[in-house]
């Protein structure tokens, strides 16, 4: 069991490893006869599924916890969901794309610094504020909150779902 920053921290950190692959390879210089293009396929699906489930276990639990334990909360919770959304279509549209088309890399390298600018937000702007707020206890139970929502969270953007909770 880990708390809510310690959780989110492997996720971050597992998101960043994905990222910093698929940035190695060449980018823009792949074409349709490539043998490399189906296992670049399997790692921006791979990323898809991952960053989706990060995002709907924040959207569940995390950002809920925010608005609930901080008095800007609202607001700051609505400028990170405000980028998972975005997020959500650009994994909509890099799932739909063919890895040689021209718009695929451009899309992933849009892709990649928008979620790098997120992870940093939350990490730096937001983390240290609810940190503050919140006992052991309470980041404890939100880490196991956390692990259980993401257990069962989305494995696909769906951009059409809005983010954060029912109003």
């Amino acid at each position: 069991m880990s708390d809510a920053f310690e959780f989110l921290a492997r996720d971050h950190a597992d998101l960043r490893k994905r990222l910093s692959q698929l940035e190695m390879g060449p980018a823009g210089q792949y074409s349709a006869t490539d043998d490399n293009l189906p296992q670049r396929r399997a790692r921006v699906e791979r990323l898809i599924t991952v960053a989706s489930g990060h995002e709907a276990t924040e959207e569940t639990c995390f950002w809920p916890a925010v608005r609930a334990a901080l008095p800007d909360g609202d607001e700051l919770a609505g400028v990170a969901t405000g980028q998972e959304s975005a997020s959500k279509r650009a994994l909509d549209r890099l799932g739909a794309l063919d890895v040689g088309q021209p718009e695929f890399e451009a899309l992933l390298a849009e892709f990649t610094r928008a979620a790098r600018e997120h992870i940093d937000y939350e990490e730096n702007v937001v983390w240290p504020r609810l940190r503050a707020a919140l006992t052991a206890g309470q980041a404890d139970n939100l880490g196991r909150k956390l692990e259980a929502a993401h257990r069962t969270a989305a494995t696909g953007p769906y951009p059409g779902i809005p983010s954060g909770p029912a109003v």
